[in-house]
């Protein structure tokens, strides 16, 4: 059997993408509000060439739902805009401010200030994944991470950024609802078996080798887009064969992990293509290096610029999750997007 895929080309939002819908020109990307014009039929990873959204060849209709379809609610949060998932990152040598929040109370006090700033979600790992990044085993991370998660929980919903089952399982013990797997769930053979039990929403992202520390020696892509998405969409299916439905399941293209700048940048043109799935996408791509590379900025710190644009054009793209180091000025931006594309003052604003 061939593989296919319909990719979205020519998306539009606001007014714009609200008129195409009425007038049965477009249709809408994951349920809206962005909508799209064309489509790209790709084959056995053959572009076919471009055609109508609304007169896509016989025999491949059934494309069509899963990519127009808005997925299931995840984790019960908003479906209505973009979320924001502040990082606080418990670890002495994350690649963005390695320490800051290694002790429990700068990490506590640094997500109620993501809350505060406007997040939706705390994303809280206790193990870096950078390249070249050493692992550390399951008792350290747990340790870490535990009277972080313990406290914010309290306030926030929780992410746990982990590939180890053991500190899934004393994440959510301790009142995180989402475990988020830079493996998709490959890393540990029980990770599977605590996120079905627990029935925890999961983030399932792409990388091309379990151990980060080779990940960057694997680039070699004939078409970077299309094998992320087939690796997502296998890993979907496995996890739902394995029992966890495909709305608990989101799916992140995982920028930076066994890409190129370039590669990178291929994918973040081409991210509704990931829409096909038929799940969340989430898109991290804050202070990462291709971001320096592009901006010539190299202290990741200092990146703020180009990872809110990045941002910025992950929810043009249809990501629903945007994961970010700096959360105010993300959640401004995002803010200020939305209400150029919809030529509206949000509900909270003045004039």
């Amino acid at each position: 059997m061939s593989e296919r895929w319909l990719e979205p080309i020519g998306l539009l939002h606001g007014p714009a993408a609200n008129h195409a819908l009425r007038d049965g020109l477009a249709l809408p990307l994951a349920g809206g509000p962005a909508a799209f014009i064309l489509v790209r039929l790709i084959e056995d990873g053959q572009d076919l060439g471009l055609c109508s959204a609304q007169a896509v060849p016989e025999g491949w209709e059934d494309l069509l739902p899963p990519l127009t379809r808005r997925p299931l609610p995840f984790a019960g949060l908003p479906q209505d805009r973009p979320l924001v998932m502040g990082i606080v990152n418990t670890t002495p040598d994350s690649f963005s401010n390695g320490g800051l929040h290694l002790d429990p109370a700068q990490a506590i006090a640094a997500g109620h200030a993501m809350l505060e700033a406007g997040a939706d979600i705390l994303d809280i790992g206790g193990e870096s994944t950078r390249p070249g990044a050493a692992p550390v085993t399951s008792e350290e991370e747990i340790a870490r991470i535990r009277p972080v998660v313990r406290e914010l929980a309290k306030a926030a919903v929780v992410s746990i950024d982990t590939r180890h089952a053991a500190t899934m399982q004393a994440a959510l013990d301790e009142g995180a609802e989402i475990v988020n797997d830079v493996t998709a769930l490959r890393q540990d053979a029980r990770s599977v078996r605590v996120v079905q039990e627990a029935r925890a929403p999961v983030i399932l992202m792409h990388m091309p080798v379990l151990d980060p520390r080779r990940m960057q020696d694997h680039t070699g892509y004939d078409d970077v887009v299309l094998e992320v998405a087939r690796f997502l969409r296998q890993r979907v299916e496995t996890a739902e064969a394995l029992g966890i439905q495909r709305g608990r399941i989101a799916i992140d293209p995982g920028l930076g992990f066994g890409k190129t700048a370039a590669q990178n940048l291929q994918i973040m043109n081409r991210l509704p293509l990931l829409a096909s799935i038929g799940c969340r996408i989430l898109v991290g791509a804050s202070r990462k290096r291709f971001v320096g590379e592009v901006t010539g900025v190299e202290t990741p710190i200092e990146r703020l610029s180009g990872s809110v644009a990045v941002a910025q054009a992950a929810a043009a793209g249809g990501a629903a999750i945007i994961r970010v180091h700096d959360v105010a000025e993300t959640v401004q931006v995002l803010q200020m997007w939305r209400a150029c594309a919809e030529g509206s003052l949000p509900e909270h604003g003045e004039a």
